[in-house]
């Protein structure tokens, strides 16, 4: 299935809006990692009301210099499991490792059912 296509100008906008107001807190941190709750405006978890999804980072430190980040993101909300919605599902996360990892070396792995992907990002 090619998942690509052009987007309309009101389509942006309510993608736009969802990324500026979308929010997270920490919820975990140890020495390698951190767990992030996702809040996205308009979507929670169907189960408990709260969050819609979370976000894993985990650190592989190589020496004192470098490392490479691992980032998981689960989605929760079932509408986010639409196929229409994969380019808000992919907005989501590309803003999300912009704020969480700033775009360091990252492997992404993302669940939101039929929306799932992995990327990887190279400085």
């Amino acid at each position: 299935m090619n998942k690509i296509k052009d987007m309309n100008p009101k389509e942006l906008k309510k993608i736009m809006t969802v990324t500026e107001r979308m929010s997270f807190t920490k919820n975990f941190r140890s020495a390698t990692a951190e767990e992030w709750f996702v809040f996205i405006p308009g979507f929670n978890d169907p189960s408990t009301g709260g969050a819609a999804g979370k976000a894993i980072v985990h650190y592989n430190l190589y020496g004192n210099k470098d490392m490479f980040i691992n980032t998981t993101v689960i989605l929760d909300d079932p509408v986010l499991f639409e196929e229409e919605n994969f380019q808000l599902v992919y907005s989501i996360c590309d803003e999300l490792i912009n704020r969480l990892v700033g775009y360091a070396d990252t492997l992404l792995s993302v669940h939101a059912g039929s929306n799932s992907y992995n990327a990887e990002y190279k400085r």
